[in-house]
């Protein structure tokens, strides 16, 4: 039988972002199971992803015994849209996607953007809640690219490549850069000083 101390659960219903995760934990040592798991969750109109993500994680709390954790993202189109579609990208990708964000833009050349992550985790053995964040800068592409990754990725280019969007990478090469990543390797150095006790 399976300690339950010894699993954490990745609050989505999106297979593409847990198999993200899911591709970055599997590569890890460390004496944690991730499951995936779907709750309702109550989303707010924030300023920013950080109090989004805690509201979500708060929402479900009396809903599941363990440790669980909550991932938002926003992409950000700094110029020339200040940072729209931001906290909204959920909504925005569902209502205009990719193809209405480059009809909002005039001038690709001199465009930037950014990728935000927030991981929201409650974490049993402490009784706490710790968040871990992650960033990538770049810019807007002028088209729509790339069979891979989900949601704006076909029209962002990281500062990192020369000019692939992340849909152009392969998971493995977008976990390498991506904003998820980088919010995951802090969060999985916490669980690596934070062991399973046996």
């Amino acid at each position: 039988m399976v300690n339950k101390s010894h699993n954490i659960y990745f609050i989505t219903g999106n297979k593409n972002k847990f198999d993200e995760v899911s591709n970055i934990f599997l590569n890890k040592d460390i004496n944690y199971e991730l499951y995936q798991k779907e709750l309702q969750t109550v989303e707010i109109q924030a300023n920013n992803i950080k109090d989004v993500a805690l509201f979500k994680l708060n929402s479900v709390k009396e809903k599941i015994e363990g440790s669980f954790f909550i991932e938002d993202a926003g992409f950000f189109v700094d110029i020339p849209l200040n940072g729209f579609p931001g906290v909204y990208s959920s909504y925005v990708m569902k209502t205009i996607g990719n193809e209405g964000i480059l009809n909002l833009i005039n001038d690709f050349k001199n465009t930037k953007a950014h990728f935000s992550a927030v991981i929201a985790l409650y974490f049993q053995p402490l009784d706490e809640i710790i968040t871990f964040e992650g960033e990538v800068k770049g810019k807007v592409s002028e088209t729509i690219r790339g069979e891979h990754g989900f949601g704006f990725d076909p029209i962002f280019i990281p500062d990192k490549l020369s000019n692939n969007t992340f849909a152009e990478l392969s998971m493995s090469e977008k976990n390498k850069i991506s904003h998820r990543s980088i919010a995951l390797n802090k969060f999985i150095k916490f669980l690596k000083k934070n062991p399973v006790k046996k």
